[in-house]
C-alpha cells in the first residue's frame, strides 16, 4: 500500500476531505492530536478497526478510544452519562481526557474488547476535530506507532512505522503535548485515573475535590485495570535504565561515566539543569529535556525514537518528582525501561528493580546493591 503524506500549509481542506473519505471507505488515517498522533477508523465499523490492529501489532484485549467531535457527539456512545462524567466534561474537554463510561449497543465489539465500558475523547487540536466532523462519525485512534514502540509526536515519525501499511498520514506539525490523554474511569464512586496524561491529578482533584490512582500504577504486582497498562510501551531499541532518588541528577552522571569506562556509547535523556552540568568530550548522545516538567513531556518520545538511529549501546533517563506532569513522564519513562531502576541516594547507586539485561550485568551489578 502506498501511504499517501498530507501537508496541511496548502490545500489544508482539501487533505482533510481526502482523508475523511478514507475514513469512510473503512481505510486507516493517522492525524495529529494535541496529545501524540492517533491511527484513526471509523470507530463504528468493525473491519476499519481491525486494521488497526493489524498495523499496530496490537493486542486484540488491548480498547480503543473513540474520538469525537463535539460533546454532545458523547451521547449516541454510551448508555448514560454519571454527574461525574458530565462534571469532568464541563471542565476539560475539549482536551487531553478520555473518560471510560458505559458502552451504547452502537460500538462494535473490537474496540472495547468484549468490554461493556468505552473510553472516549474530544480533543482540542483543530485538525483532529476537523477529520472527524469531515468523517461523520467518531474515529477510533490509539496512538499511530508500532505496539510496544514509542507514541510519535510527529508525522515523520508515523512513517517510519507506518509507511506502505496504512492509507495516509496528516502531517500537522509537533504534537504539543507529547503524552497520551489522561484516562478517568467514572463507572464507580469516585473518579479513578487509569493512566496519567496531560490533565493531571492536581487538575482533577481541584476540579472534583477528589480523586483516586488506579493501584495498578503505583503498587508492585498489582494488575492495572486500564488493559493497555499491562503491556511494555515506549521501548527504543537499546536496553534503558532510569536513575531515581533525591540525587538522580548526580546520580545519572555518574553512571553514565561508569557506562563509558565500559566502552558503551551511552544515550541520556535529562533535564536542563542535568545536561548543563554534564562532562564535556564523552561518548555520550545527550538529548535536553529542557527546563520545565512540560517540555520533558513534549520532546519525550521523540527524544526516545531518535536514539534508535543514533547508534546508542544504553540509555539513562533521569527521574522525575511525580506531581502535575511529573506523574505522567514517570509512567512512560518507568515503562520505556521495562522498570529498571537505578536509585540514586547518599553519594551510592542502588538496583531498585528490574530484570536488567545482559549486557549491562556487569555494568550494574558491580558495586551496585540492591534496594
Amino acid at each position: 500500500m502506498q501511504t499517501k503524506l498530507w501537508k496541511l500549509e496548502t490545500k489544508r481542506d482539501q487533505a482533510i476531505a481526502e482523508a475523511a473519505a478514507l475514513i469512510r471507505k473503512g481505510e486507516v488515517v493517522a492525524f495529529p492530536t494535541e496529545t501524540v498522533y492517533g491511527l484513526g477508523a471509523n470507530g463504528l465499523d468493525g473491519m476499519a478497526c481491525r486494521k488497526i490492529f493489524a498495523a499496530k501489532g496490537r493486542p486484540a484485549d488491548n480498547p480503543l478510544i473513540l474520538h469525537i467531535a463535539e460533546k454532545e457527539d458523547m451521547e449516541a456512545l454510551t448508555k448514560g452519562l454519571s454527574p461525574m462524567a458530565q462534571a469532568l466534561m464541563e471542565a476539560f474537554w475539549p482536551g487531553p481526557m478520555t473518560l471510560i463510561v458505559p458502552k451504547s449497543d452502537k460500538i462494535p465489539d473490537v474496540v472495547t474488547a468484549g468490554l461493556d465500558t468505552v473510553a472516549v475523547r474530544f480533543p482540542s487540536h483543530p485538525v483532529a476535530r476537523d477529520l472527524i466532523r469531515a468523517a461523520g462519525c467518531p474515529i477510533a485512534a490509539p496512538s499511530a506507532n508500532k505496539s510496544g514502540k514509542p507514541s510519535p509526536t510527529t508525522a515523520q515519525d508515523v512513517l517510519l512505522d507506518m509507511d506502505g501499511i496504512i492509507a495516509g498520514v496528516l502531517d500537522g506539525g509537533a504534537c504539543d503535548i507529547g503524552v497520551e490523554s489522561t484516562i478517568i474511569d467514572t463507572t464507580g464512586k469516585d473518579p479513578v485515573i487509569l493512566r496519567p496524561g496531560g490533565i493531571t491529578r492536581e487538575m482533577i482533584k481541584m476540579a472534583m475535590g477528589r480523586v483516586a490512582l488506579d493501584p495498578g500504577l503505583v503498587k508492585k504486582g498489582e494488575t492495572p485495570k486500564a488493559p493497555g497498562m499491562k503491556y511494555r510501551h515506549y521501548a527504543p531499541t537499546a536496553p534503558m535504565l532510569l536513575v531515581e532518588g533525591p540525587e538522580a541528577s548526580l546520580g545519572l552522571i555518574r553512571l553514565a561515566i561508569m557506562a563509558e569506562a565500559h566502552g558503551l556509547r551511552t544515550g541520556v535523556i535529562a533535564l536542563k539543569a542535568t545536561v548543563d552540568h554534564f562532562p564535556k568530550g564523552g561518548n555520550f548522545v545527550i538529548h535536553n529535556g529542557g527546563a520545565t516538567l512540560e517540555a520533558y513531556a513534549g520532546t519525550l518520545f521523540h527524544d526516545l525514537r531518535a536514539f534508535d538511529s543514533e547508534g546508542v549501546d544504553l540509555i539513562l533517563g533521569e527521574g522525575v518528582r511525580e506531581d502535575q506532569m511529573g506523574l505522567a513522564i514517570m509512567n512512560r519513562l518507568r515503562k520505556s525501561a521495562g522498570h529498571n531502576i537505578i536509585w540514586a541516594e547518599g553519594g551510592l547507586l542502588y538496583h531498585r528493580s528490574g530484570a536488567v539485561p545482559e549486557c549491562l550485568r556487569t555494568l550494574v551489578m558491580e558495586g551496585m546493591p540492591e534496594r
